[in-house]
């Protein structure tokens, strides 16, 4: 199973912006290692994952009529209690994923939804999973949360943390079933759970 070890670089701590590049760093390091997250508060938790989320833009294929112009922003919507607080929006602020600008945009309730390219589920809204991935049924919209049995449930992406290590599953069937198609890079890093087993 894939782990999270990022490390901290002292001139800009976690509000540095990651390029392609270290993402692709941070990929070798997740398949490599562990970073204990002991000794930081959880804020910190929420902004390794906020940084997944931004990177996961970069290594999922929407179809084509999701994002039709280049100027279609690609939006990373917050479902529920938001755990990022302005981390994340601080993070995307000016940056481009195949030329669509990055956005982020929160949501009460599911039905609010109207654009979304990917959506982190709060924990907030585990007693609605069921409700909200039938909504969402049939929309090209990553699902990502950190609640127990989030991905087996129907969403697609877990954040799991376990003695102080993050690593991910990945619901395979599920983000097909969007018709979206996850980067093998990214598949390598996650377990993969359901009945595709790639």
């Amino acid at each position: 199973m894939a782990i999270l070890r990022l490390t901290m670089h002292p001139a800009t701590g976690w509000h540095g912006k990651t390029s392609p590049a270290a993402w692709l760093v941070m990929l070798a390091l997740l398949l490599s290692g562990a970073q204990d997250l002991s000794a930081q508060p959880v804020s910190q938790e929420y902004q390794v994952k906020a940084a997944f989320l931004y990177n996961f833009s970069q290594f999922i294929e929407w179809p084509a009529s999701v994002l039709p112009g280049t100027q279609s922003p690609l939006v990373i919507g917050v479902l529920g209690e938001d755990p990022f607080g302005g981390y994340l929006d601080e993070l995307v602020r000016g940056e481009r994923v195949s030329n669509h600008p990055l956005v982020v945009r929160r949501f009460r309730q599911v039905g609010e939804i109207q654009t979304c390219h990917i959506l982190f589920v709060s924990q907030s809204e585990t007693k609605q999973l069921d409700q909200i991935f039938a909504y969402l049924k049939g929309r090209n919209i990553l699902t990502v949360g950190d609640a127990e049995n989030f991905a087996i449930r129907g969403g697609m992406i877990r954040f799991i943390t376990e003695n102080n290590r993050i690593r991910f599953k990945i619901n395979l069937a599920a983000a097909r079933a969007a018709n979206l198609t996850i980067s093998s890079k990214l598949l390598r890093a996650a377990e993969i759970i359901g009945p595709e087993r790639d």
